[in-house]
């Protein structure tokens, strides 16, 4: 079996973790791209109003937080393949700034909307990965890759089976799944077979036994 695929949550919303990520052997980094007034945001925070930010509990002035922005990161990454930008929020305008903002190396997209991925259906250079994190989205996942196939598919580990994994595979080079943060998880991630797991702790997603 092909060793799984560690892709390292959330850590190119920072530059300190993305650098660790990417020294450290992960496969792909995640980071999160919003877009507010034009300008393209790495971050997990969303926006409430113009001049708030939450997250499950946690709200912040807008104006007392450090917001990286696409350009550093993407200069921070200086041309690394191993990128994955999840598009976040429904904003319109997001996925075609992003397709302008985008360098001419490899990079992966993710979005649980995929009608954004439609911007980016002819840079070949960009890999695009269906996410799903709820059954309803799974089951548009499935019907979708029957006829429309992508480089890969992201699914919530909840909600998949080894049959099910099996069936992706046949419309998505990659098959990944969310969150492997524990030993059990990994070892679940290992029974199902998918290709490549996310989590925050790198060191525990490098150990992934082939």
């Amino acid at each position: 079996m092909t060793p799984q695929l560690a892709v390292a949550h959330r850590a190119g919303n920072d530059l300190d973790t993305l650098r660790a990520a990417l020294a450290g052997g992960a496969d792909l980094v995640e980071a999160d791209i919003h877009v507010f007034r034009r300008r393209l945001e790495v971050r997990h925070l969303k926006s409430l109003g113009p001049w708030w930010l939450w997250d499950q509990g946690i709200f912040v002035r807008r104006r007392d937080t450090q917001l990286l922005q696409l350009e550093e990161l993407l200069a921070a990454a200086d041309g690394d393949p191993r990128l994955l930008l999840d598009l976040k929020g429904i904003h319109p305008g997001l996925a075609k700034r992003l397709a302008a903002a985008l360098p001419t190396g490899t990079v992966t997209l993710c979005t649980q909307h995929w009608w954004m991925l439609d911007a980016f259906s002819d840079l070949a250079h960009v890999r695009l990965v269906l996410s799903a994190g709820s059954r309803r989205g799974l089951r548009r996942l499935r019907k979708r890759l029957r006829t429309r196939p992508a480089y890969g598919a992201c699914v919530h580990r909840r909600l998949l089976t080894p049959d099910l994994v099996t069936e992706l595979r046949r419309g998505a080079e990659r098959v990944f799944t969310w969150p492997v943060d524990t030993q059990d998880d990994r070892d679940h991630a290992k029974y199902l077979g998918v290709d490549g797991v996310i989590g925050k702790d790198l060191s525990l997603l490098r150990g992934v036994p082939s």
